[in-house]
């Protein structure tokens, strides 16, 4: 399985409930779950653009003066 149907999606989901639960620090907290990628997407973009770049540049571009 992969996208949001994988193991590793719904432990991401637990991991970061957990993460902001009781939490100040929430503001420059995200899950991106990308839908319909696989393991390998993420590291090699898979041919499909997997890894969502402007997205991450905008986060690094907010929080990381």
């Amino acid at each position: 399985m992969h996208g949001e149907k994988a193991h590793s999606c719904y432990f991401s989901k637990d991991a970061y409930a957990n993460m902001i639960r009781n939490s100040k620090y929430t503001s420059n907290k995200e899950l991106l779950i990308i839908p319909d990628a696989v393991h390998t997407d993420l590291y090699d973009g898979g041919g499909k653009g997997a890894i969502p770049f402007d997205k991450l540049t905008q986060f690094f571009t907010e929080y990381l003066k």
